[in-house]
């Protein structure tokens, strides 16, 4: 089941409009969609490796202006639209105490879930609804998710075919260990 899902991947990663399908998941992804950008970026560094920096731009950009819209909706739209999106990832009893002391160490925290499959989208809305300093809030979101997305595309870049062939053979255990990874992102963020 996980390899035809694998392979239209790639397919999908080689495409001429990869680049833009990449930069729409980065976007959405940081306000509200669930799934990480790296289910394209992986992909198309691997289809195409010479691209990687490229690629790795296109993602960080999309994705720190994705998280100004997850700002906005925090901002404007926290009482309409946010606090169902909070709702939604199951948040809102321990988000008041969560956004009391935000503001003290918010950059800390916008760079440090930059990093991680913690949902970037809570991280993004709380920052709208604590009005976050916006060049805080862009310093940490530029470097977390630039560390983040390059990184990634740098080992790909450097060890891209031991790599494919390591995700190849080991499909459906790196699956689970994705899965995993994503459901401890939101459980992490009950605990909170």
């Amino acid at each position: 089941m996980i390899r035809p899902l694998y392979d239209w991947t790639m397919r999908l990663a080689g495409h001429r409009r990869a680049n833009w399908a990449l930069a729409a998941i980065s976007f959405i992804e940081s306000s509200f969609f669930p799934i990480p950008p790296d289910v394209m970026l992986m992909p198309m560094v691997l289809a195409n490796r010479r691209q990687a920096w490229r690629i790795a731009t296109i993602c960080t950009i999309a994705s720190v202006l994705g998280g100004f819209a997850g700002y906005a909706i925090g901002f404007f739209l926290f009482e309409t639209v946010g606090q169902a999106i909070i709702d939604l990832y199951g948040a809102a009893e321990k988000f008041e105490s969560f956004q009391a002391g935000y503001n003290e160490h918010g950059a800390w925290a916008v760079f440090i879930f930059a990093l991680t499959f913690f949902p970037y989208k809570v991280i993004t809305i709380t920052s709208g609804v604590t009005a976050l300093s916006l060049s805080a809030f862009f310093a940490a979101s530029v470097i977390g998710r630039g560390l983040r997305f390059f990184v990634v595309a740098g080992l790909l870049w450097k060890y891209g075919e031991p790599i494919q062939g390591f995700i190849e053979q080991r499909l459906n255990l790196l699956f689970v260990v994705f899965v995993v990874l994503l459901v401890g992102g939101f459980a992490a963020l009950k605990l909170l």
